[in-house]
């Protein structure tokens, strides 16, 4: 991306250059190289934040609005989960071969335009008063939908707009700022959805989307796509990526152990606001704060994972992190009979930091080993299998919460943490310090 220092006088177009210190700069004792003074970098650094905190904030309205405003069931709670998710399964594997196709810069804008256009329709039908689960489900979908091509251009544009070795500094600044969203987007949004209601709390995320398109619309770097004669079939470039991903020895078990996580996760997340709620009779500030305690972990985690990584072993912290969050994962269907608030906050904080510290470091490996050319359909593989588990795992608990009930149901989503962390415990992964660097270093 970047010549090194010293054997260039000036950087190429649209190269990371490396900033010049400025005397406040040399007087804080900032580091130069930091990407906070990389300039494209800032603009998706800060747009991703606002971004973030508008999804917080949908993440616990949409739920809330249909427990409290439309009494949904536990069956109906499972089904809102699998149309978040459905996107993943539907079109997650074409997503990537499209985005290595197009701008990831308009993708970004795009996703984040239509996702608030959308979720700005259920503000509307509440006050005509024609709100509806299947409104909820269909704009659940269509929301999901923008979410894979944001996602998989966002984590294909990253080694764009930054020299390599820049990248996990990258990954752990992004991962730190989303953190802070999620600190602060369940506490203001609780608050929100106590003084305005669900509906719109869900129409203040308009002005987080449109924030974030003007902060990504402000990055120079130019892109230049395959010319349309150099592309194949689109069935060739899927396979491209989802063979890339089978095929590699760890990204294989990691992306297996991702996938059994993510499932189970599903499980429990699906039915959490209607067990707070309607077992344990919170209220909508209490499960803000709750959230916002427990986002703290991930906050923590993303300022600690490189540390961590590097006292432990790369390779290491991977299952040791997933396999940590199984206990933190048992304090949820617990809280019925520990005291409730500090048993949800202690769940949220641990697998919060776990996951954190786990994605860091899994991602970062990722875009390091991938040639660029492939990223998004990459992406894109891992995340139509990772993600398109959550579904899954969101009707199986609507059918087993409306069948044995929630907190079974949660007890069976806390075993399954424990066995999710097995593709990468019983692994290579285990004993080594380092990871790969390039693809001739598979383990």
């Amino acid at each position: 991306m970047t010549s090194q220092p010293g054997t260039s006088p000036a950087p190429a177009p649209n190269a990371a250059a490396t900033p010049t210190p400025s005397r406040w700069r040399r007087a804080l004792r900032l580091d130069p190289n930091s990407l906070a003074f990389h300039h494209d970098f800032r603009q998706l650094w800060f747009g991703d934040a606002v971004s973030q905190l508008g999804v917080q904030l949908t993440m616990l309205a949409l739920p809330v609005l249909a427990v409290r405003v439309l009494d949904a069931t536990a069956f109906q709670m499972g089904l809102l989960t699998a149309f978040e998710m459905a996107a993943f399964l539907l079109v997650g594997l074409p997503a990537g071969a499209w985005v290595d196709r197009w701008r990831k810069k308009r993708v970004l804008m795009l996703g984040d335009a239509v996702r608030g256009l959308l979720l700005l329709t259920l503000p509307a039908a509440y006050v005509l008063d024609a709100l509806t689960m299947t409104q909820l489900f269909a704009v659940a979908l269509g929301v999901g939908t923008a979410t894979v091509f944001f996602d998989v251009a966002y984590q294909s544009y990253l080694p764009d707009l930054v020299p390599s070795e820049r990248i996990a500094e990258g990954n752990a600044k992004l991962q730190a700022v989303q953190s802070v969203s999620q600190v602060a987007g369940p506490a203001l949004g609780g608050g929100l959805i106590r003084v305005i209601g669900a509906p719109f709390t869900i129409a203040s995320t308009a002005i987080c989307m449109i924030a974030s398109v003007t902060f990504v619309w402000r990055i120079r770097h130019a892109e230049s796509p395959p010319p349309r004669a150099d592309r194949r079939a689109l069935r060739t470039e899927i396979a491209e990526g989802l063979s890339f991903v089978l095929k590699h020895p760890l990204l294989a078990r990691i992306t297996a152990c991702t996938a059994l996580s993510n499932f189970f996760g599903a499980m429990s997340t699906s039915l959490l606001v209607l067990f707070v709620l309607r077992n344990l009779g919170l209220n909508e500030t209490v499960i803000g704060l709750v959230m916002s305690t427990g986002s703290v972990g991930g906050l923590i985690g993303a300022l600690v994972a490189a540390r961590l990584a590097a006292w432990i072993g790369e390779g290491r912290i991977i299952p040791l992190s997933i396999l940590a969050s199984a206990p933190f994962a048992a304090l949820t269907p617990l809280a019925g009979v520990l005291p409730a608030v500090p048993a949800l906050a202690g769940a949220a904080f641990g697998i919060s930091f776990t996951t954190v510290v786990y994605n860091v470091t899994q991602v970062s490996f990722r875009q390091r080993v991938c040639p660029k050319p492939l990223l998004g359909r990459m992406n894109a593989s891992v995340r139509s299998i990772v993600w398109g588990t959550m579904p899954l795992g969101g009707l199986v608990a609507g059918v087993l919460g409306s069948r044995v009930g929630v907190v079974p149901t949660l007890w069976v989503a806390a075993a399954g943490a424990a066995v999710a962390a097995a593709p990468v415990l019983f692994s290579p992964l285990i004993g080594m310090r380092e990871l790969p660097r390039g693809l001739d270093q598979h383990a």
